[in-house]
């Protein structure tokens, strides 16, 4: 925690909601030994600009002159919801897409919009194992087109995202407009059991309840060996 606070990376945030809301994040070993030799430099600036040299950064003693850099990286807060909602040309889902200023981005599963035909997003939102939970998705959505289940009525689905909303707003506070399944063995529970699949993953009583759960215990529909 000192090394953040020397270089004024303390969020803002409790650690509580960091968890639930997928605001977690971790550096490379010996990431801030690289900040501390001056490889690797951090700032904070609403503005900079680029020069032949590196980049000038607002508000700093050095504004006048430039950091000499090699590669720049920008963390944005980048708004994948606002990026959903603009490739529609039709308002009408814009709208749909969208949501309200107080609900999460609005899709079924974390994968179907119950009013938007023809239509399905995998990797926008997120866990602790992106790269796993979206092959999760991919398979739900190979299971629904073969007819091994069928979508739920639009007004079924429309209430069960209400309902993962008020549970994101008690958990993740203010940042429970991030699309984020922190709870992400639960959620690949719920798409097996969508797909005929034994959410049960593990052989045996003892492993089910001890053993740490990986991309290898869904391999195929039937339990691990």
């Amino acid at each position: 925690m000192h090394r953040l606070a020397n270089y004024g990376m303390v969020p803002k945030h409790d650690f509580s909601q960091q968890i639930s809301s997928c605001l977690l994040a971790t550096v490379p070993e010996k990431f801030y030994d690289k900040v501390e030799e001056g490889s690797i430099i951090l700032k904070k600036s609403q503005s900079f600009s680029f020069c032949e040299e590196g980049i000038l950064v607002d508000g700093e003693p050095t504004s006048t002159k430039p950091l000499k850099t090699d590669v720049v990286i920008l963390a944005t807060k980048f708004r994948g919801d606002q990026k959903l909602r603009d490739i529609f040309v039709s308002q009408v889902f814009q709208d749909y897409k969208q949501g309200s200023s107080d609900e999460t981005f609005p899709l079924y599963m974390e994968i179907v919009h119950p009013r938007i035909p023809q239509l399905a997003v995998i990797g926008f939102s997120e866990s602790f194992s992106n790269l796993h939970t979206s092959e999760m998705k991919c398979r739900w959505l190979i299971e629904l087109f073969d007819g091994t289940f069928k979508l739920p009525s639009i007004k079924e689905m429309e209430n069960d995202m209400v309902e993962l909303d008020e549970y994101l707003k008690r958990s993740s506070g203010e940042h429970y407009r991030r699309s984020c399944m922190a709870l992400y063995i639960w959620y690949h529970d719920q798409l097996c059991k969508d797909m005929g699949w034994n959410p049960k993953r593990k052989k045996g009583f003892f492993a089910e309840l001890f053993e740490p759960y990986g991309p290898l215990d869904y391999v195929s529909p039937s339990r691990s060996n």
